[in-house]
């Protein structure tokens, strides 16, 4: 097994095993949407820190986590709004294009593959240290989701009665937003923030239609997820034309599609039935 396939899986195996925990709250807490806005801002970051000439991984972290919790700020109890979100995401989209057009013009010739590695990732491309460092801090993400699950998923099924309760709602969804900023970033290195949504979304939203218990979809969630980033480095490795960003999502977008089918068809013993 060469150096560069061992760093991307283990980068890889950290990064989607923290999405999928992440984005099972984002899709219970219906905050897909700013897991979506999220991807642009990622992409924002990283272009205003290329724009500077700083490491892109300063830009990714501090727009993303920033913006989160701007986001949450400007909802209610820490929730973000469609009104807040899609007036943050269309601020971002111009400051992306600015900082574009700035980083295109004079600083493009001296690494030109930059932007297109942010927009759709370069897990095969991370050195030793990179690799450490992108899954200490998924691994990171994955401890403190786990830490505070069950007075997350409180708040989350039922916010009057957690708040009544004594859990702080608002705090949680500020923490949880600011987890799922520094998820995004880090997804980036992986799949590139234009597929980070994939990433967030689609295990998730397979465990959903396979269990209905939360801790079991919770697992679930993030065991699809690492399942995908697997399968996607595989392909990529057996057949170099293979993006594995695409791999990777190409996988996501399988198992979604057959969770949403298994669970669609009537069951062996109902078919069966004479009318």
């Amino acid at each position: 097994m060469t150096a560069f396939f061992q760093h991307a899986l283990l980068a890889g195996t950290a990064i989607a095993a923290a999405a999928g925990l992440v984005g099972y709250f984002l899709v219970l807490r219906a905050q897909v949407f700013t897991g979506d806005a999220l991807s642009h801002v990622a992409f924002t970051g990283a272009l205003a820190a290329l724009a500077v000439g700083v490491d892109p991984r300063f830009g990714l972290f501090a727009a993303t986590i920033g913006v989160a919790l701007l986001l949450g700020v400007l909802g209610r109890r820490g929730r973000p709004d469609d009104v807040a979100i899609g007036s943050v995401f269309s601020w971002i989209l111009g400051l992306g294009v600015f900082f574009l057009t700035v980083y295109t013009t004079s600083r493009s010739a001296a690494n030109g593959g930059a932007g297109v590695n942010v927009l759709f990732g370069s897990i095969f491309g991370l050195s030793a240290s990179q690799a450490v460092t992108a899954a200490a801090i998924a691994a990171a993400i994955c401890a403190i989701v786990v830490a505070i699950a069950r007075p997350l998923l409180f708040a989350s099924i039922d916010e009057a009665v957690a708040a009544a309760r004594g859990v702080p709602v608002r705090l949680l969804g500020l923490g949880f937003l600011a987890l799922a900023g520094a998820c995004a970033a880090v997804a980036t290195q992986a799949v590139g923030s234009l597929l980070i949504l994939g990433l967030l979304a689609a295990p998730a939203g397979a465990a959903q239609r396979l269990t209905d218990r939360p801790y079991r979809a919770l697992a679930l969630s993030a065991g699809l997820a690492v399942t995908e980033m697997w399968a996607g480095l595989a392909l990529s490795f057996a057949v170099p034309n293979v993006p594995p960003s695409f791999g990777i999502l190409a996988a996501a977008t399988v198992i979604y599609a057959g969770a949403t089918i298994s669970t669609s068809l009537p069951s062996g013993s109902a078919s069966l039935q004479r009318p």
